[in-house]
């Protein structure tokens, strides 16, 4: 566990609930969790927050983050044939991330597949979400984590992270999907990503770049590159036909998130999808975990998790709330 000499509750506030059910084999043989459904707005308090193993109840999160998280799931690697989902399990798991822009999602789904490490990097993201560009760049590497590369990625990402760590049961279903249906996982966003496009949510804006280059192959691609959006939206809206006048203000984005050079390290401008080939480009090469290799893969990236002892060699600083603004855009 990554220890803290201080935390203060922040970040962006997700509402979710989970529903169950289940096709193929499970690892942990649970019923299989749909996609977590975000609540808004974002700007209310809550009291603080419980974190049950089991939930029965749609469950109410609070705003600000808060650590600890729900414990990881224990054994991450089984021996335990691979699950095998249908196509709308699929489409359910990545609602709430297919409109991610490619290189987001990329860091993303490659994430998942270390989902018993998401926890911890939640802690240690929130705890330093002071810090931003080379200064969080060099605090990471300072710190010897002991995260894979993939996880270390969406460091810059406390609300992504957050969000996983939350919802760890729809984490590992996420990350056993990519390691065992990597092809089907990237069609299923192709889905998704069409249903938002045919019913007008999914548009170019300031941000982001959207390309249709041809039916189910819709491509989201940053106007800056250098600067990373992570969109709110509910996926119970932008993946059904709108109400008249409803199609303006779905989608809405957040502060940037701007990664330079410090961060090609991390696969940061080199990384992508091969969308004909189902292919995932990290680092400008291929990430070619699967089911199979799990226990042995090496990521083609610079940096290496550190195997030791952690230890904190920057100046810690009390985060409050007050100190971050949010600055949400409409299209």
């Amino acid at each position: 566990m990554i220890k803290s000499k201080s935390i203060r509750p922040a970040g962006i506030v997700l509402a979710v609930f989970l529903t169950a059910g289940a096709v193929g084999a499970q690892e942990n043989q649970q019923p299989y969790p749909t996609a977590p459904q975000p609540q808004y707005p974002q700007q209310q308090q809550y009291p603080p927050p419980q974190y049950p193993q089991q939930q029965t109840a749609p469950p109410q999160y609070p705003q600000q983050s808060q650590a600890p998280y729900p414990p990881a799931p224990a054994g991450q690697y089984p021996a335990a044939p691979a699950p095998v989902l249908a196509p709308q399990q699929l489409d359910q798991i990545v609602a709430p991330i297919a409109l991610y822009s490619d290189p987001l999602l990329a860091q993303v789904l490659t994430a998942s597949t270390y989902y018993s490490e998401i926890p911890d990097a939640a802690t240690w993201a929130n705890q330093h979400r002071y810090l931003t560009g080379a200064a969080l760049a060099q605090a990471i590497q300072d710190d010897q984590l002991p995260f894979d590369p993939s996880v270390q990625a969406l460091l810059p990402f406390p609300q992504v992270l957050d969000y996983m760590a939350r919802n760890m049961a729809w984490t590992q279903a996420l990350g056993n999907a990519v390691l065992a249906q990597r092809p089907e996982v990237m069609d299923a966003v192709q889905r998704r990503r069409q249903q938002a496009y045919d019913y007008g949510y999914l548009r170019s804006n300031p941000y982001e770049r959207v390309e249709a280059v041809t039916p189910y192959n819709v491509e989201i691609i940053p106007v800056n590159p250098g600067a990373y959006y992570v969109p709110i939206y509910d996926p119970y809206v932008v993946y059904a036909r709108p109400r008249s006048g409803f199609v303006g203000g779905a989608i809405r984005f957040g502060s940037a998130v701007s990664l330079g050079v410090s961060f090609a390290p991390w696969g940061w401008g080199g990384v992508g999808f091969g969308w004909r080939d189902h292919s995932i480009r990290v680092a400008g090469r291929p990430w070619e975990r699967s089911w199979v290799n799990r226990r042995g893969y090496v990521a083609p990236y610079a940096i290496r998790p550190y195997s030791g002892r952690q230890m904190e060699r920057h100046d810690m600083h009390e985060y409050h709330a007050h100190e971050e603004h949010h600055d949400d855009h409409h299209h």
